[in-house]
């Protein structure tokens, strides 16, 4: 292999990429991986999808690019109003960016630029929760609470408060779900009192949670004491959707699961599903005319709005229609989640099986009883996952306490994907976990 003029996260080399095509991609040798994670939560609708390239290709030949200062264009028209016609109630303004993380920095600088334009300068706080994941720019990296991530570059951004994510599987208490839920849930307005409630701008959350957490769940009970703390204090709540949003659960946004009406929504990753880089936020109205009345939002990007990119978005949604990639989602999801719960009773090394609809995960545990998690030093998130690479699937792992310690696996194929390639994951798994566990001893 030749050497690479790039640099990522390490030295690791990977094969090269030949081809891909609905829930497969082939390496230069021939040999074949299922995406069982959709690259990293993106590719919704699967890879190569003819309606998708060929939508591009008329509007490649068009136009490429249209500064938004200087031009309305077609594209980015048409796919705001299909978003706003998706989006919760009074989201009828929509902004396009090119990604999750710049999609959570204008969702943040919105919110604040609205309680300026109300005379509210005093609040800045946006409380968010750990471990959590809102991306990777200094911003965005405030309201992310995982270690590797933050710890290098702490002197650099202020960092923002944080309270703790609601991981009830760890808790080991007599308490229902409900109340666990509510329990986590009085933890923001603890932090919001502790503040003050007139230097708080907003609290920022994942519906279901990303890689940061392994597809974390809170019980039902935890969305609507959030929305309601929120209300009482005039916090805004924003629901980062970069990952759960354009039915990666089966919903829209899975706001839906829980009727929840966030103040601010981000929205990336499965929108432009790997075809094109594409984000967004949506708001309520009353935020966004707020901020246009006093001079306008005072932020964007280039490529905002760029209308091969907002194409690309209306096909996406085009082909989610047509396929009822909505509904596949729920039973396949349903399915898969079936399938990692049998892993798990064959498997004690696994802990806990979590998710909704196509956002799923489970996480390895030296003790299934106390959930203590493997040896920090076993590496077992990278085990696991080259095992499963070196059999042609592709799983996404990550630390689950934190950053620096336990092991959890996103599987999230396609909302694309068969029964027939449910099998197959779940197969490929139970021959990588039974390697695993013997070449460890578990």
């Amino acid at each position: 292999m030749k050497e690479s003029h790039l640099f990522y996260q390490s030295r690791l080399r990977r094969p090269l990429l030949d081809r891909a095509e609905g829930v497969y991609m082939w390496d230069c040798d021939g040999k074949r991986y299922l995406d069982g994670s959709s690259g990293a939560m993106v590719s919704n609708i699967g890879h190569s999808n003819p309606a998708v390239l060929a939508a591009m290709r008329a509007q490649m030949a068009q136009a490429t690019f249209g500064y938004r200062l200087h031009f309305e264009t077609a594209p980015a028209e048409e796919l705001a109003a299909r978003v706003a016609a998706l989006s919760p109630l009074g989201h009828n303004k929509v902004f396009f960016v090119s990604g999750g993380s710049e999609a959570v920095e204008s969702a943040l600088k919105l919110a604040r630029q609205y309680a300026v334009s109300r005379g509210e300068g005093s609040r800045y706080q946006v409380i968010s929760r750990t471990p959590s994941y809102h991306g990777s720019t200094l911003g965005a990296l405030a309201v992310t609470g995982y270690g590797p991530l933050n710890d290098p570059f702490l002197p650099m951004y202020q960092d923002m408060p944080k309270i703790a994510a609601p991981r009830c599987y760890l808790d080991r208490d007599e308490l229902g779900d409900d109340q666990r839920g509510l329990r986590y849930a009085d933890l923001l307005q603890e932090k919001i009192e502790e503040l003050g409630p007139e230097n708080v701008l907003a609290f920022i959350m994942e519906p279901v949670g990303g890689a940061s957490t392994g597809a974390l769940v809170a019980p039902n009970s935890y969305y609507q004491r959030i929305r309601d703390i929120c209300d009482r204090y005039g916090v805004l709540l924003i629901y980062d959707e970069v990952m759960t949003g354009v039915g990666r659960t089966g919903r829209f946004l899975a706001a839906e699961h829980w009727n929840i009406n966030p103040d601010i929504v981000a929205l990336a990753k499965g929108f432009g599903a790997g075809y094109i880089p594409l984000g967004a936020i949506t708001a309520q109205d009353s935020i966004v005319d707020a901020v246009l009345d006093s001079g306008g939002f005072q932020h964007g990007h280039t490529y905002a709005g760029n209308p091969i990119a907002c194409t690309v978005g209306l096909a996406v949604l085009d082909e989610i229609e047509r396929q009822q990639l909505l509904s596949n989602t729920e039973k396949v999801g349903d399915l898969l989640k079936a399938g990692l719960q049998q892993l798990q009773a064959e498997f004690p090394v696994i802990g806990d099986v979590r998710g909704k609809g196509l956002l799923l995960a489970f996480e390895l545990v030296a003790d299934q009883d106390t959930m203590e998690p493997l040896p920090a030093e076993l590496n077992a998130y990278l085990q696991l996952s080259d095992l499963a690479y070196q059999r042609g699937l592709i799983i996404y792992p990550r630390r689950s306490r934190g950053g620096y310690i336990g092991d959890h696996f996103m599987v999230c194929p396609p909302m694309i994907s068969e029964p027939r390639h449910i099998g197959e994951i779940i197969d490929t798994l139970r021959a990588s976990l039974a390697d695993f566990c013997r070449q460890n001893r578990l």
